[in-house]
């Protein structure tokens, strides 16, 4: 290999390095110390802007997560109700209070459909855990109080959990 096309080389991969963003984060296998939930479990530490689904006592899979904005954070343990593909969105009544202009019913699909390409419903709500159109939005305090993944994260987050799993979400 020459040097030059080593230097090309080089460049093209520290700028695709560079380019990529924490939103573009993969899922990723962490060591857990000092925690005990069961395994299955779904944890959300607000303050890290992560959730965490329990593989086992020391491991989980780490997802980067945009959470509820100042105001519109909270607390507590739940569980996933219902599993969405696509689906539509109806704004609940704080969002339309707060955007009048925004329509009834989003299809699912749509673009501007803020529940991306999967939902899983929390019991006892109007929050989910649901995917993106804004993939930048992840990492950040911006939701209403839902948990709000990059696509392709809530596409393997849906198929590793069933209705019924914990969700225990922290601030």
């Amino acid at each position: 290999m020459s040097v030059r096309t080593a230097v090309a080389l080089a460049a093209t991969i520290g700028a695709g390095i560079l380019m990529s963003s924490a939103a573009e984060a993969r899922p990723e296998m962490v060591g857990l110390r000092g925690e005990t939930y069961s395994p299955g479990t779904i944890v959300v530490k607000t303050t890290e802007r992560r959730l965490y689904l329990i593989l086992d006592s020391g491991h989980a899979m780490r997802y980067p997560v945009g959470v509820g904005k100042a105001g519109k954070q909270w607390a507590g343990t739940t569980k996933i109700d219902g599993k969405y593909l696509n689906p539509a969105w109806s704004p609940p009544a704080e969002v339309k209070r707060d955007k009048p202009s925004m329509p009834d019913v989003i299809p699912g699909g749509s673009p501007r459909n803020p529940m991306g390409v999967a939902a899983m419903t929390l019991a006892g709500g109007e929050y989910a855990i649901h995917g993106t159109n804004v993939p930048g939005s992840v990492g950040g305090f911006v939701s209403y109080g839902c948990i709000r993944m990059l696509n392709s994260d809530i596409t393997d987050l849906y198929q590793r959990v069933p209705v019924g799993t914990t969700v225990i979400v922290t601030r």
